[in-house]
């Protein structure tokens, strides 16, 4: 996909330079690297992928609701069919959800071709949007002056702007798409990525991966080298003896102290990755040697990665649908409430104090446990086990209503 370059303004459309060219132009100025960071080789980094997985596991999990105020109070309507199977029959809502959810975190843009549109018409005075088929964003080139997209390309077909579904985030003003996070972590990840590569070629040898071969009696000449480590490969290539007199010194090489700490450079990366990625270390089990996070419960934890993590990403997602997918008063909400899963004990004591003060009725109590309203028989069992219990400490306790 496509960067917008910001010192290169002109009357003319602006300069575009795509996300792999900046991360290589970047490259190019220093020494040394030996690993090529694009959207694609940064997931090799396991950081990466749990940092993109965990977020769009969540996004595309969280239900997406519709609704419309009504007299102060939000009230549920239907959905219509690009929030159900925006792709089509062969791509639902959550498979949609994560795909897109996954170029956001990456790249900061998701490209989507519209390619139906329903009877009813939006804010531009076109039909909504009735399907979304998502783009790669490596097929997709944009053309702009200042902030606004004048074309978009999507392999080597050129498209109006309302013909394609475009989301961003991490924006700056003046900048027509969305920051990458991939091409700002680019030094990081090609630093992880090289110390990884570093350790595979470390160990690809087998069990002696380099190793210093000595005659300690004599010079010997490189026909004589040459058939010496000939014959030394040959034997410990499948692990069998290697035989010599007192004339030859085997000695392993061990890996320096320089060498040796690409392991503290790997665990320090997943940190800093995890920065970049805006999700904490200790959720994809990286946290740094030391570090002391505790949370009072689950909730508390699942609450603040929702808030300050998860949080404004949905917030803009919301935006987004309620612009572009629904009409008139309608407003799209990704029901967020699933992810702050409380332990059975922590719920049932929610649910009671809530019928207790009365915001929430016995009936919808249990059907937050998919279970159906208590019938007549129902408290006639209750009365016989516990006896006639006073109203307050009755609903509390079973749900029932006053007697």
């Amino acid at each position: 996909m496509v960067w917008y370059k910001p010192w290169a303004r002109s009357k003319r459309a602006a300069q575009l330079v795509s996300a792999e060219d900046l991360i290589a132009t970047t490259r190019a100025q220093r020494t040394g690297g030996k690993v090529h960071v694009t959207n694609e080789t940064a997931m090799r980094h396991s950081a990466v992928w749990a940092c993109l997985r965990l977020r769009a596991d969540l996004v595309s999990t969280m239900p997406v609701d519709v609704y419309r105020k009504v007299g102060g109070i939000n009230v549920e309507v239907p959905k219509p069919p690009v929030l159900v199977s925006p792709g089509g029959t062969q791509v639902g809502i959550m498979e949609w959800l994560y795909s897109s959810q996954v170029d956001l975190d990456r790249a900061g843009n998701a490209f989507g071709l519209i390619t139906e549109r329903s009877g009813v018409i939006g804010p531009d005075g076109r039909g909504l949007p009735a399907r979304i088929d998502l783009l790669a964003l490596g097929d997709v080139t944009v053309r702009s002056r200042g902030a606004q997209i004048t074309k978009v390309i999507v392999g080597g077909t050129e498209y109006e702007p309302w013909e394609i579904w475009h989301e961003k985030q991490y924006t700056i003003a003046g900048l027509p798409l969305g920051l990458s996070p991939v091409a700002y972590a680019a030094w990081t990840l090609e630093e992880a990525l090289t110390a990884q590569q570093f350790a595979r070629d470390w160990f690809a040898g087998g069990a002696v991966p380099m190793a210093e071969l000595k005659n300690t009696a004599k010079t010997i000449t490189p026909d004589q080298a040459r058939i010496a480590k000939d014959a030394f490969r040959a034997s410990v290539s499948d692990g069998d003896l290697f035989v010599h007199g007192m004339d030859w010194e085997y000695k392993p090489i061990q890996a320096v102290a320089s060498q040796s700490s690409f392991i503290e450079a790997r665990q320090f990366a997943m940190t800093d990755i995890a920065r970049f990625f805006g999700c904490p270390a200790d959720l994809i089990d990286a946290a740094v040697s030391g570090s002391a996070i505790t949370y009072a419960s689950m909730t508390q934890r699942n609450l603040q990665f929702l808030i300050m993590n998860l949080g404004p990403a949905v917030a803009r997602r919301e935006g987004a649908f309620s612009r572009g997918l629904v009409s008139g008063p309608r407003f799209v909400k990704l029901n967020s409430d699933a992810l702050l899963r409380m332990d059975p004990e922590a719920r049932a004591r929610t649910i009671a104090s809530k019928i207790t003060s009365r915001t929430l009725t016995p009936d919808e109590g249990r059907a937050l446990d998919d279970l159906p309203p208590l019938t007549d028989a129902d408290y006639a069992q209750f009365d016989r086990l516990f006896g006639k219990t006073p109203a307050v400490s009755l609903t509390a306790a079973t749900g029932a209503p006053p007697s």
